[in-house]
């Protein structure tokens, strides 16, 4: 393991943690207040302090903090006194489980169109094709999660009726929501599907291989597909970690009963526990999974020892 990875990862992690302990210190007012009302009792509100232990010393707050999070202890809700460590458990899955889905369909769809994409307007050919990919990609990029996800639920649910609205019942539950998160990074992939696989075909082995008359099925996967994979994978771990962070709107949406859905609940009712520990989660996830990007990355990569030497 690189060093250097290793102490950016260390430096990151860090600055999250200081971050989501700072975000209910920075809430104007008194967050213990604002999520017990305004009519709540002094007293009351300063047992609520004291059992949160927001009446200490801001530092000694803080290792505490610490410490409880390395224990996986992240306080009780506001507004339940539900351990919030269970909350995320119970939801964590869920999120997780919606946005690995939507990576893989993404990636299953995407590839195969970039692919033929390239295929038809190799040198120049179908100019028509091409700029019609380009803008139709373009714009699925440009538009957000949340807009496909009201479209979809207008059209697919309330209109046809062909799947449920909102809630997790089953598996065709998960339709309208994958397809939400999936829509703009099958557009994204497969562009840069389209670009490697350009790249690959003007290669010498690839041409050598025609001179062959190999069939084009064999000469396509055996000889370009993985070449297209290295970049198009290298995007695909990047991309879970966006889908993790653009799930939050799209569960709000869809009432997905994940962390997503979890945090807009908490914020809206003040309960400033839940919202920093499901912060914290979030930030830690993506961490994580870009570190082992990076870490995947630099074994596939030859130079990159050479670069870190």
């Amino acid at each position: 393991m690189s060093v250097r990875r290793l102490v950016r990862f260390v430096v990151s992690l860090a600055v999250l943690l200081v971050a989501s302990f700072a975000m209910i210190h920075l809430i104007p007012g008194d967050p213990v207040r604002a999520s017990l009302g305004p009519a709540a009792p002094v007293e009351l509100v300063n047992i609520r302090k004291a059992a949160l232990g927001l009446d200490k010393p801001i530092l000694e707050q803080f290792f505490t903090y610490i410490g409880h999070v390395f224990q996986g202890n992240f306080g009780t809700s506001f507004l339940t006194g539900e351990p919030v460590g269970e909350v995320i458990a119970a939801r964590l899955p869920n999120t997780l489980g919606l946005a690995l889905l939507a990576t893989a369909v993404a990636l299953l769809i995407a590839v195969p169109i970039g692919m033929w994409a390239a295929v038809r307007t190799e040198n120049g050919k179908n100019r028509g094709t091409e700029i019609t990919f380009s803008s139709v990609t373009g714009t699925a990029v440009a538009i957000p999660e949340f807009l496909y996800s009201i479209a979809l639920v207008a059209v697919f649910a309330i209109g046809l009726g062909l799947f449920p609205p909102a809630g997790k019942d089953g598996v065709i539950s998960y339709v309208l929501p994958i397809a939400a998160l999936a829509i703009g990074p099958i557009a994204m992939i497969s562009r840069i599907s389209r670009v490697e696989t350009l790249r690959a075909l003007g290669t010498d082995y690839v041409r050598l291989a025609r001179s062959k008359r190999l069939p084009s099925a064999r000469l396509h996967l055996r000889h370009v597909l993985p070449n297209t994979l290295t970049a198009t994978l290298t995007v695909g771990g990047l991309l879970l970690t966006s889908l993790i962070a653009g799930s939050v709107l799209v569960e709000y949406v869809f009432a997905w009963p994940g962390l997503g859905m979890k945090i807009v609940e908490s914020i809206t009712q003040k309960d400033y526990p839940v919202a920093q520990a499901v912060i914290l989660v979030y930030g830690a996830i993506v961490l994580i999974v870009n570190l082992a990007v990076d870490l995947i990355l630099g074994a596939l990569d030859p130079t990159s020892k050479i670069k870190e030497n």
